[in-house]
C-alpha cells in the first residue's frame, strides 16, 4: 500500500512535467480511496488533460476534479486612475 504524501508529491510532479498538463497551479489531496483536485486552469481543455493524467497515475482512486477554468478577458473599457 502506498502513503499518501508520496502520491500526492508525484501526482503533482507528474502534473508539472507531462507536456500535456505542465501544469503548477492545480493542488492535490488524497482521503483514503478520494483524490481531489482543486486550483485554477486556462481553458477546459487544460482542466480535462489534468483529470486525464492523474487518473493514469492514481488509475484506483475515485477522482473529484473541482479544477476551475479562469478565462483571461481584455480589458473592457479604460481605468481612471485618478
Amino acid at each position: 500500500m502506498s502513503v499518501p504524501q508520496y502520491d500526492v508529491a508525484a501526482v503533482q510532479r507528474t502534473l508539472a512535467e507531462d507536456p500535456r498538463t505542465a501544469e503548477l497551479g492545480v493542488h492535490v489531496r488524497i482521503r483514503g480511496d478520494q483524490l481531489f483536485l482543486t486550483g485554477r486552469v486556462a481553458c477546459d481543455r487544460r482542466r480535462d488533460a489534468v483529470a486525464k493524467v492523474v487518473a493514469e497515475r492514481l488509475p484506483d482512486l475515485v477522482l473529484h476534479n473541482e479544477v476551475q477554468v479562469t478565462r483571461a478577458e481584455p480589458p473592457v473599457g479604460r481605468e481612471d486612475l485618478r
